[in-house]
């Protein structure tokens, strides 16, 4: 089932309501998460729990919908007594005090998928096979915070960030916080403050250091990917033979499940990590406000010595 009793047990209590009884629920739990896990056929299904085809089929879509429905219960913002100790954790990602007011990590992720019977080149991605997008945020422990998905492989990362609820609602990061992307989204300060690394080559060390950094805190999203990727083997390393517009919901209820796991201690190790390469910049959008101050000032911090040297003590510069 690719996870443990406990992250079993903690989804049935989630998804039981008071008009359940019996054994049921637990039964139609255990049918969607052996099809999830092994991206099996509903005929291998049926015969495994040996009940009807159609039947199969109708219990991974009711469950797949009960699990979209505690979506908003399971991947939330912090609250704002949760910031301090995300920022906390990001600036010991990173090794640095300075990114204490990072409050999450940004990146995109392509699902593969069969190629459609409609409109299959909108799907055929950069990466030169057919995909759904999924788009996370994820705070310093990889839970995911955020999640964005359904938009075809040929849609660039930064415009899927620019139709996303968290950047045309400003939903996320608070003010005076700010989230980490890799160098295919735009570095901004309004409408959201997301902060990109320095253009290679870089011009001097203070922004080599910066990228350092930058780069141990944002791979967090990264190893999430990866973690999710590794339980759902099946979903994630080959085509998913579902339709398209089911696409979305299949990854969602996999998103779901990783936070269920991750708050039961049910924890994988990603044996893939994401593809760390860019996509390529898109033009700037003239309505968005450029970060550059904002990342100009957090690589000073970042380079700034921790204490004052010894030697500036012993003399008088008033």
């Amino acid at each position: 089932m690719r996870l443990s009793r406990q992250s079993i047990t903690s989804l049935i209590a989630a998804l039981r309501s008071d008009f359940d009884h019996g054994w049921e629920t637990d039964i139609e739990v255990l049918v969607f998460l052996y099809w999830l896990a092994h991206a099996a056929s509903y005929r291998v299904v049926s015969m495994a729990f040996d009940i009807p085809k159609s039947t199969v089929h109708d219990i991974v879509h009711r469950i797949s919908r009960a699990v979209i429905c505690i979506l908003k219960r399971v991947i939330t913002f912090p609250t704002p007594d949760d910031l301090e100790e995300v920022g906390a954790g990001f600036a010991q990602l990173a090794g640095s005090p300075a990114f204490c007011t990072v409050a999450g990590a940004i990146d995109g992720c392509h699902i593969r998928i069969k190629a459609p019977a409609s409109d299959a080149p909108c799907y055929f991605n950069r990466k030169l096979f057919h995909s759904v997008q999924l788009q996370a945020i994820t705070d310093h422990k990889g839970k995911f915070i955020d999640i964005f998905d359904g938009y075809p492989g040929s849609v660039h990362d930064a415009r899927v960030l620019k139709n996303s609820p968290v950047y045309t609602g400003r939903l996320y990061p608070p003010a005076g916080k700010c989230i980490l992307g890799d160098g295919g989204y735009p570095c901004l300060s309004a409408p959201i403050c997301l902060i990109t690394p320095y253009r290679e080559p870089v011009q001097n060390p203070v922004q080599a250091r910066f990228n350092a950094k930058h780069a141990h805190a944002r791979n967090i999203v990264e190893r999430a990917f990866g973690m999710l990727k590794t339980r759902w083997r099946s979903i994630f390393f080959k085509a998913l033979e579902v339709s398209p517009a089911f696409v979305p919901e299949v990854v969602a209820c996999c998103a779901v499940l990783h936070n269920l796991c991750l708050q039961n201690g049910d924890i994988v190790d990603a044996e893939v990590v994401e593809d760390p390469a860019d996509d390529p910049p898109e033009p700037q959008n003239t309505e968005a406000s450029a970060g550059e101050d904002v990342r100009d000032n957090l690589a000073a911090a970042v380079s700034a010595p921790d204490n004052c040297v010894p030697a500036l003590h012993e003399h008088d510069y008033l």
